[in-house]
């Protein structure tokens, strides 16, 4: 059987594994201690944090199926939340969402979608596959000790794409389009409070401030413990200010949102924050997915298409579907 290693155990990686799983012996890398990438939560008692993806919608069919099973087993279920879109630091539009058009959230945490999905495989956890090389017909792969982590016949990259381009021989055909994609950075800060604040909102868009995003964490879907807030920076001001000292992050976004929702969240029992180098990407057009099929190797992730949830599905999906022709083929 076919031996195939994928780099990254977010939602892009797991969704190619599921794919190719009955047609290949798969091996999945991640360099963190956990599965679920940007689907991920934290908990700090008795408060509970998805500091990643706040919540996903389903387009297309492949994706609806694809969640059917989950939704019918409870790993995810809707978040009907009271929405709001604030701009100049007044509520301006507001609506309740609701099951005509699902907002999905995983339960009770967005990583239990991607711990659903990881079930069964062959999973190396704090894992950091530092380098690949063709070694005749087969693709070598060593952690960042040095350390062989075996050979395969298939490798598939589910890493951002600064990473992947990191990792890839600069000699593969596919190789500069990958580099030539640059991802947006995003600080997530998590607010814990011993008393709810009165907001008229569960969720947020926010518009001219440097804060996009609030919700009430709380507010989902079988989530217990206190009261909670996310808070979401712009793309743009977590890249300028990537190297800041966290204190003064928190600080400026503890100010920025006391001033758009009329309470001093400074006050929060608990306060921390998270820096993703990689969060978001400008949508694109053409493929979803990077595949050299002489060279045997692949790449997916949201970024190939929008930094979204249905993106790292659809590019996972699609590689995985590739593949699997390819190895019918032989």
């Amino acid at each position: 059987m076919m031996r195939i290693a994928i780099i990254g155990a977010g939602l892009s990686g797991l969704t190619a594994a599921n794919t190719l799983k009955n047609h290949a012996e798969i091996t999945i890398f991640e360099k963190a201690r956990d599965v679920g990438g940007r689907m991920s939560n934290r908990c700090a008692k008795p408060y509970f944090f998805d500091h990643g993806a706040q919540f996903f919608s389903a387009q297309t069919n492949e994706f609806k199926a694809f969640i059917a099973p989950m939704i019918t087993d409870g790993i995810m279920n809707s978040w009907n939340a009271r929405f709001a879109e604030i701009e100049g630091r007044a509520i301006i539009r507001e609506r309740r969402w609701n099951d005509d058009y699902p907002h999905y959230v995983g339960v009770p945490g967005m990583s239990s979608i991607a711990k659903h999905l990881s079930n069964g495989m062959n999973l190396k956890l704090g894992t950091r596959v530092q380098s690949i090389s063709k070694q005749m017909s087969k693709w070598s792969l060593a952690d960042d000790q040095g350390h062989s982590l075996g050979e395969y016949d298939w490798v598939i990259s589910a890493i951002p794409a600064e990473q992947a381009a990191g990792l890839l021989p600069s000699s593969l055909p596919l190789y500069p389009e990958v580099s030539s994609i640059k991802m947006e950075g995003c600080f997530s800060m998590m607010l814990g409070f011993d008393q709810a604040l009165p907001l008229e909102f569960d969720s947020a868009l926010v518009r001219g401030e440097d804060i996009s995003w609030i919700s009430v964490n709380s507010s989902k879907f079988d989530r217990k413990g206190g009261f909670c807030l996310l808070v979401h920076s712009t793309n743009s001001w977590a890249d300028t200010h990537r190297n800041d000292d966290h204190k003064e992050i928190m600080h400026y976004l503890c100010l920025q949102t006391s001033l758009v929702i009329g309470h001093d969240v400074r006050k929060a029992d608990h306060k921390t924050i998270h820096g993703w180098h990689y969060a978001n990407a400008k949508k694109r057009t053409g493929d979803t997915h990077f595949i050299d099929t002489n060279e045997n190797i692949g790449v997916c992730g949201d970024w190939c298409i929008q930094g979204r949830v249905e993106a790292a599905f659809t590019s996972g999906f699609d590689l995985g579907k590739r593949i699997l022709t390819e190895l019918k083929t032989i």
